[in-house]
């Protein structure tokens, strides 16, 4: 989960603060809030439009904190933090959710999940040379934006009505478009630790602190 590093001069348009309370941050709590609701809806009231409801707000929420920080200039690194984890926990619990519900088979799932817990294990390796997670390339993004498309048009599929067959067909679409891409940006991102683990020692090997 990517964030940079904060510089000390006085942020300007585009730059880092250390600031809490933003407009941004208050939507990503908002997104994060609605996660127990999203899974208390799809699996114990089996209330998939209000479900959908959710799930689609969380989308246009998540494209809406990264406007309104550029706009307002309201970047942060805590939203850095925050914003993609919210975007890795939904991806995650719609996927165990749609598991348990029978939507998508498992071992889709356990591919995009996997992926995220093998990239995980690459985070201690600039931790223990003193340097910031990497930051997100723009492929991944795009892996994360059609698989958050993909997932409503899935559960929008459930519904009787017209628009269930090609909302599924085009879920489907995504979804495969979208794990071929996190799990390209996978082997990228991998690269990129080998590199840093080859080329730079940690930092108590360097006689660091």
């Amino acid at each position: 989960m990517p964030v940079d590093g904060v510089g000390q001069h006085k942020p300007g348009v585009g730059q880092r603060t250390d600031r809490v309370l933003t407009v941004p941050n208050l939507l990503s709590v908002v997104r994060l809030a609605g996660v127990p609701l999203f899974l208390y809806l799809l699996l114990v009231l089996h209330a998939d439009g209000w479900a959908l409801v959710v799930l689609m707000l969380s989308g246009f929420t998540d494209w809406a904190d990264g406007k309104l920080a550029r706009l307002l200039n309201q970047t942060s690194r805590l939203g850095e933090l925050l914003d993609p984890f919210v975007d890795r926990l939904y991806v995650v619990t719609t996927l165990i959710a749609f598991v348990l519900r029978d939507i998508i088979p498992w071992w889709v799932a356990a591919i995009l999940i996997g992926r995220d817990l093998i990239l995980a294990l690459t985070l201690p390796i600039y931790r223990r040379r003193g340097l910031p997670p990497p930051d997100v390339i723009y492929l991944g993004k795009a892996a994360t934006f059609a698989l958050m498309v993909a997932l409503p048009l899935l559960l929008a599929a459930q519904g009787d009505w017209g628009f269930a067959t090609v909302a599924q067909a085009l879920g489907y679409a995504l979804l495969i478009w979208g794990t071929a891409l996190y799990l390209w940006t996978a082997g990228l991102y991998i690269a990129k630790a080998v590199g840093v683990a080859r080329n730079l020692s940690p930092i108590d090997d360097r006689g660091g602190p």
